[in-house]
């Protein structure tokens, strides 16, 4: 011990004072000269108010990154718990907790607080990594949709869930008449316009619909299973027509955009009837070992971005990639559930409350500053209600269901949530929303998916069971 505490001590003495010696010989040294324009500008400066001196230090682009991710972070778990604890899913508090984050309300009450923390110069890597989260998210949104559930309910599903989506896209095109010339922006064509505001008025959020039939314990009912169903085939339909739309913007018209929807549709095809059947042989339910995880989730990352990465080189953006990329996922549910389990997590905790940031600073409230703006807002959403859940209840009651489980499917099926948003960002990025209708749309999509946990409470069918 004695032995090991003088080797100690004289290693610090001897090394200890070389390092002094040296540092006082050095101090006495000159810097070269350097050429002008060299090196300048680079060294930091010791003096200033220590406070001021922290300040900078976290206004890295690191740190902005940092503080983001804490903010957003907290704000989505705490804002989605108070919703859970009222019986809404929690991702409705996640959306709302991206609008508080933005002009809406920090903006403008600490408007020097939501400049510092978003500045326009981080607003780049925010998105980006909020669209890595919503890859994933459309990747295990296709995963939960089965095709082999659908099959067994595809004359109901089908009839319920166009006509849902047929009767909301007229009523969006409809009222794009009364809207295109106020709310449009100036550089798009009024058939772009008013194709995606029916698109936007026919979504309805799979997930979230899932998720509100699971906490209610509704899965297994009559009325659970037409529901999903229904609500896998639209958004299969409307994911395509909104492809489409994404080919027609982009190519400048339907001649344009001729070989895009071609391409596209050889792509579906391939991953429906090539690479499906390849992955059900590959990833057998025999073959499938979880002590293998890190090679397979990597594979299927890997899957999951190719994919992504062809649709948007074809041109319908990178989620629809995403998005088939899970309806291929062979039908092992043990395989699907591991999937789920690994991915969704992640996404959902971390990445997808970036986006709900991210779209919540490009809605502004404030732009609806007067009652005209907010009676037209209320139109909006009315006509959103009406056609969707209207559109879905009467089809529902054509097939012989009572008017009480109509009127819930129809409730069901209005439900937009995140998905909606998803629409939205692609619409705004494509020029096609002015920000104006851009806040219109997204207080759509949260009141409608708002209401439905009270409504479904009100008609008796079940009670969200509280997560653990």
């Amino acid at each position: 011990m004695r032995k090991n505490l003088l080797f100690y001590l004289i290693t610090l003495l001897v090394f200890g004072s070389g390092i002094y010696f040296v540092l006082d010989y050095g101090a006495q040294l000159s810097p070269a000269v350097h050429a002008p324009g060299i090196g300048n500008g680079s060294a930091v400066t010791a003096g200033g108010a220590p406070g001021l001196a922290l300040l900078d230090r976290l206004h890295t682009p690191l740190g902005v990154l940092l503080m983001q991710l804490i903010v957003i972070i907290l704000a989505a778990r705490a804002i989605g718990a108070v919703f859970l604890r009222v019986g809404q899913p929690a991702v409705v508090g996640e959306m709302l907790a991206g609008i508080l984050l933005g002009p809406s309300l920090l903006g403008l009450v600490l408007p020097q607080a939501q400049a510092f923390l978003f500045p326009a110069a981080s607003l780049g890597a925010l998105s980006l990594l909020s669209q890595i989260g919503v890859l994933l998210f459309m990747f295990v949104v296709g995963i939960e949709v089965d095709l082999q559930h659908l099959r067994k309910k595809a004359q109901a599903a089908v009839l319920v869930s166009h006509a849902s989506i047929i009767v909301p896209f007229f009523l969006g095109v409809a009222v794009s008449l009364l809207i295109y010339q106020t709310l449009a922006p100036a550089t798009i064509s009024f058939s772009a316009f008013a194709l995606f505001m029916g698109i936007a008025m026919s979504i309805t959020a799979f997930p979230v619909l899932a998720r509100i039939l699971e906490e209610r314990r509704l899965t297994r009912t009559p009325l659970g299973v037409i529901a999903i169903a229904c609500a896998a085939v639209d958004d299969i339909t409307a994911w395509c027509m909104l492809a489409v739309v994404v080919a027609m913007v982009k190519a400048d018209g339907l001649i344009g955009a001729s070989l895009t929807i071609a391409l596209a549709l050889v792509f579906i095809f391939t991953m429906l009837f090539v690479v499906r059947p390849q992955a059900a042989r590959l990833l057998r339910a025999e073959d499938f070992n979880e002590t293998h995880s890190k090679g397979l989730v990597a594979a299927v990352l890997i899957f999951v971005f190719v994919s992504a990465l062809l649709t948007e080189a074809i041109g319908i953006h990178a989620l629809f990639g995403a998005f088939l990329a899970g309806v291929v996922m062979p039908s092992n549910s043990r395989l699907r559930g591991f999937l789920r389990e690994r991915l969704e997590t992640f996404s959902a905790v971390f990445l997808l409350p970036l986006f709900f940031a991210f779209t919540g600073l490009r809605t502004q409230i404030g732009l609806l500053d007067d009652w005209p703006s907010w009676l037209l807002c209320a139109g909006l959403i009315a006509v959103a209600i009406a056609g969707k859940l209207g559109g879905s209840m009467l089809a529902a009651r054509w097939t012989g269901m009572g008017w009480k489980d109509s009127f819930s499917i129809g409730v069901l099926m209005n439900t937009r949530g995140l998905v909606e948003l998803i629409v939205l960002n692609i619409g705004y990025d494509l020029g096609i929303l002015s920000p104006r209708i851009f806040t219109m749309m997204v207080l759509m999509a949260l009141v409608t998916t708002f209401m439905t946990g009270p409504i479904l409470s009100l008609l008796g069918y079940g009670r969200r069971v509280p997560s653990p």
